[in-house]
């Protein structure tokens, strides 16, 4: 914790205020704190209620226009807070790009493509095109206006993820995010971090969020993907009352059969655009650019014909 707060409190945008959540901690976390004597650090007690009771606790007691966000076992540039403001301008809200690290082992390949693809969204179009395939902000990172982030009613706790919950709720309600394209923070990566060891942030309960998001804006839906991926995410979106239309999947073993019900057809058959939004729901590697390229070449424009979310 006091490795991140000096890393705020060097920040060359100078008009702030670090509060600082002591959620129940066990060690000498606030007496650190409190040791380094700066009038801007006020030190919280979140009473050991979890991470999103920390989180609506600081805005609430927080006094700035801007809300930023720090975890603390990561570091960030001094310069943070600076250039992230100054991107702000048209925006809502910015996260930066990423350097992930971890201090005893070399970072996993899967974790290091997150950040690579995590470090592409630049652009509000970017980020909103692909905001189901995976959290498309690093958390830590970003910097929010606060009455954007109040009118969305801060984070949710629930049975999900609560920072890509945020993101997609920002979203619909026409926030434009973005990626400041700089790496400003450096995101440690280690076995006890929340995403780890946390329920709420399991591969099926991300699916089930993506499905209920996804029911709110489709009532018919064709899927690009009928492996495990593309089939989780269809029997979620039916249960929300969602009509599959068909699947589409490369496997010619697959192809011309019927899945749970649904006909399986291949990629050729999807034809020209026809009114059914498509979701690619396909998790194998570079599955999502070639349902792209291939859409592409059969008329379809992504966001007004089909979405990836995988």
């Amino acid at each position: 914790m006091s490795t991140a707060a000096r890393c705020i409190l060097q920040q060359t945008f100078g008009d702030l205020e670090l509060i600082a959540v002591d959620d129940g901690s066990s060690d000498a976390t606030r007496a650190r704190l409190e040791a380094l004597r700066d009038a801007r650090v006020r030190v919280l007690d979140g009473g050991g209620k979890g991470l999103v009771h920390a989180l609506n606790l600081a805005l609430a007691c927080a006094r700035g226009r801007l809300i930023a966000r720090m975890d603390a076992d990561d570091e960030c540039d001094p310069r943070r807070l600076e250039l992230s403001a100054s991107a702000l301008e048209g925006l809502d809200g910015v996260g930066t790009q990423v350097e992930i690290f971890r201090d005893d082992r070399p970072v996993s390949p899967n974790l290091r493509a997150y950040g690579a693809w995590l470090n592409t969204l630049t652009s509000p179009a970017l980020l909103y095109r692909d905001r189901y395939v995976e959290s498309p902000l690093c958390h830590g990172s970003v910097l929010l206006r606060r009455d954007v982030l109040e009118r969305a009613g801060g984070w949710a706790d629930g049975d999900f993820p609560e920072d890509w919950d945020l993101w997609l709720r920002l979203l619909e309600s026409g926030a434009r995010l973005s990626c400041v394209p700089y790496v400003l923070y450096r995101w440690r990566d280690h076995d006890r971090r929340l995403t780890r060891t946390d329920a709420r942030y399991a591969l099926d309960r991300q699916a089930a969020m993506k499905a209920r998001y996804l029911a709110a804006r489709h009532r018919r839906l064709i899927i690009a993907g009928a492996g495990r991926t593309g089939l989780q995410l269809a029997r979620l979106l039916r249960g929300h009352g969602v009509e599959i239309e068909r699947f589409l999947d490369v496997n010619p073993k697959k192809v011309g059969t019927r899945i749970e019900g649904i006909a399986v057809m291949g990629p050729d058959d999807a034809g020209p655009p026809r009114g059914t939004h498509l979701v690619a729901a396909a998790g194998s590697k570079g599955a999502r650019d070639e349902i792209r390229r291939h859409l592409a070449t059969l008329g379809w424009i992504e966001g007004d014909h089909f979405t990836c979310a995988a």
